[in-house]
């Protein structure tokens, strides 16, 4: 049962990173108009899908600085409290640190309980939704963006290699389609087409301004057409980038989607895997951080709430520091993803104990 303080501290929990987000991501969408609005005018966006990409927009980014705003809001209103010598009149009437812990563990697990469930169901969504206008009306730096991140080269058999430079979920179209198959070391034929559609009703492909060049033994045979209706042996998720669609994909299907990977023998399964890890560790985050933010903001210090914010973004931005470089490391190198994603809060939650037992003291 909830005493008052435990509802008092609650209220304020909640309260004060409900706030945050209303501040900062309002911050966060004025900014981005700010520069993407010429990019949308050329482009001629509409006003429905700008609206759902702010939707989005604010999906995404409230899922990936949680654990920041929390950070932050825990240690606002918790250095307010000292501040005010609550905490200290608290504690003096025999209530133990432990005990005044317990509505902010409540109350980081109603954040983490939210923050999965957006995780696993409307991040997905969200995801492609954002990625996708930013890949059909943004120009510039957001179209290049979305270039460098969504080159695709798979093994798809054990002869047969695919490659596209760039694919748009909403029309399902890959551009600068490449595939080769190969007999032992010899090439047998190669086919490129400047675009390639999937069809949903017929269950096929449109290859447009396409060529295929099959190699003999005494002379090539090319063919070359604008438009060609045709059926390959590769599903329309080999066409779309690695993180692109890992991030959009619901749990079931990305485990689903990471098992066939994994049969192919995928050299980007650590890719996939960091996605999944990460719907798991950044719950988790929430209660290392709140724990972290408490042990440092309950003590007065003399520089008041100034000091204990200064010290909340620094610890704040090594946590984002660690998570991002630890994130690259497991797609780029040999490291087990499972250890590379969990490092930060592994870290972090030793550095909880440590300040959690001289908050005690």
């Amino acid at each position: 049962m909830l005493k008052i303080i435990d509802k008092y501290i609650l209220k304020r929990y909640l309260a004060t990173f409900s706030v945050m987000l209303l501040m900062f991501i309002p911050i966060g969408i004025v900014i981005d108009v700010s520069e993407k609005v010429n990019r949308m005018i050329e482009n001629q966006a509409p006003f429905k899908e700008i609206a759902w990409y702010y939707l989005d927009f604010t999906i995404y980014f409230a899922n990936l600085l949680f654990p920041i705003f929390l950070f932050l809001s825990v240690i606002w209103f918790t250095s307010k409290l000292a501040n005010n010598t609550e905490i200290i009149a608290i504690l003096s009437s025999g209530i133990s640190f432990t005990r005044f812990m317990r509505p902010y563990i409540v109350g980081a697990t109603i954040v983490s309980f939210f923050a999965l469930i957006m995780s696993v169901y409307l991040v997905p969504n969200a995801s492609a939704g954002f990625k996708n206008f930013r890949y059909k009306y943004l120009i510039g730096n957001g179209q290049n963006e979305m270039r460098d991140n969504s080159d695709v080269f798979r093994q798809i058999s054990k002869d047969e290699y695919l490659f596209v430079s760039g694919f748009n979920e909403n029309s399902q179209m890959a551009f600068n389609f490449s595939m080769e198959k190969f007999e032992g070391d010899k090439l047998k034929y190669k086919l490129i087409a400047s675009r390639i559609k999937w069809n949903e009703k017929t269950k096929n492909y449109t290859l447009f301004s396409y060529s295929k060049r099959k190699v003999g033994e005494f002379g090539d045979i090319i063919e070359r057409g604008e438009r060609k209706d045709t059926i390959f042996n590769f599903d329309l998720e080999d066409l779309t980038p690695l993180v692109y669609i890992a991030e959009t994909l619901p749990l079931n299907d990305l485990h689903k989607f990471i098992d066939k990977e994994k049969a192919r023998g995928s050299s980007n399964i650590n890719t996939y895997l960091v996605v999944l890890y990460k719907k798991y560790s950044i719950p988790v985050s929430a209660f290392i951080l709140t724990i972290i933010a408490v042990a440092v903001s309950a003590m007065k210090r003399r520089g008041g709430m100034g000091a204990n914010l200064a010290i909340g973004i620094v610890l704040a931005f090594a946590f984002v520091f660690l998570d991002k470089v630890f994130g690259v490391l497991a797609e780029k190198s040999t490291a087990p993803p499972l250890i590379a994603v969990w490092t930060p809060n592994i870290v972090f939650g030793l550095l909880a104990i440590y300040l959690l037992r001289n908050a005690k003291r």
